[in-house]
């Protein structure tokens, strides 16, 4: 499984974000042009959009051509969009929302760093929209085979490398609580549906009794997510997961589908044939990997693309 940290941005990138918001304090931003330049497979790509994204670049001192740069995002765009990935807006607030506070941030603050910068804060949204869903088309190739997954032949050969024992893996029984949001309703409804979310989540003490505590309210889907291991949980919720005791649940999150939790219902240690391939596999994807599966990715589509520059 890929991590979504190294996609999304550098642990350098966000010191140098902080170190920023008070140094270009007194800095009046850049005003940018919008005409197209390019159009990659009709989608427009505008100088104002290549002007932010040099902006960006400068601010985290790396050199690079901000046009193709916006190219190539427009490409792993449009593949997560026929992929079916979609990062909804409060995915990417949520997203937005952590970076500030883990470079203890106040929104304010971070929002004045990419305004003055010249970035601006829509850009970098926009940018963390773009690699969390690149993020998950390259966890979806990985999984399917292509780009280095690992054979259970590969795995027999790695455990005998290792004198035979087979690596464990913590597998988790889960239940996933949505109080559904239509999209049509959501600016009405969704504090007060992330409300009732947190009512719930506070009141959860295992798995046998959510159904019941769901009778009554409207709109509240329980799932069964059955037995997942380490290994296979979904990058946004496994942090939260893992940090999480058997019979609680994780901290409510806004997702595309409304307000959600995850409760745990057990966990066990496992060692078997499959489990060291999915261990083995997750072992695997290094950043040299994980670098070169996105690198011959984007390549491919580039020798597809129809890219007409203005």
């Amino acid at each position: 499984m890929l991590t979504m940290r190294k996609y999304l941005f550098s642990a350098g990138f966000a010191l140098l974000v902080a170190a920023t918001s008070v140094s270009m304090a007194i800095m009046t931003p850049p005003a940018f042009a919008s005409e197209i330049k390019y159009v990659v497979n009709d989608m427009p790509i505008t100088t104002g959009d290549i002007a932010h994204r040099a902006a960006f670049l400068k601010l985290q001192h790396k050199k690079g051509d901000a046009g193709q740069e916006m190219i190539d995002q427009t490409l792993r765009v449009a593949e997560a969009r026929r992929l079916g990935i979609r990062i909804s807006d409060a995915q990417v607030e949520a997203a937005y929302q952590r970076f500030a506070s883990n470079n203890k941030m106040q929104l304010g603050q971070l929002d004045g760093v990419m305004e003055k910068s010249g970035v601006g804060k829509d850009h970098f949204k926009e940018f963390i929209r773009a690699q969390m869903a690149w993020n998950q088309a390259l966890s979806a190739r990985y999984r399917s085979g292509e780009g280095g997954s690992v054979t259970e032949q590969d795995a027999v050969r790695r455990m005998l490398d290792k004198g035979g024992a087979k690596p464990s893996a913590t597998e988790y029984m889960l239940q996933q609580v949505i109080f559904v949001v239509p999209a049509s309703e959501r600016s009405a409804t969704l504090a007060k549906r992330k409300r009732e979310a947190d009512a719930m989540r506070a009141r959860f003490n295992g798995c046998t009794t959510t159904r019941e505590f769901a009778k009554g309210l409207i709109d509240v889907t329980v799932r069964d997510l059955g037995r997942v291991l380490a290994p296979q949980l979904p990058p946004d919720w496994a942090e939260q997961i893992k940090a999480t005791k058997v019979g609680g649940a994780t901290v409510t999150r806004e997702t595309e589908r409304g307000v959600e939790f995850i409760g745990i219902c057990s966990s066990r240690e496992v060692s078997d044939d499959k489990t060291a391939q999915m261990v083995f596999q997750s072992e695997g994807s290094n950043d040299k990997a994980a670098d070169d599966l996105s690198k011959k990715y984007v390549d491919e589509l580039k020798a597809k693309a129809r890219v007409v520059k203005r």
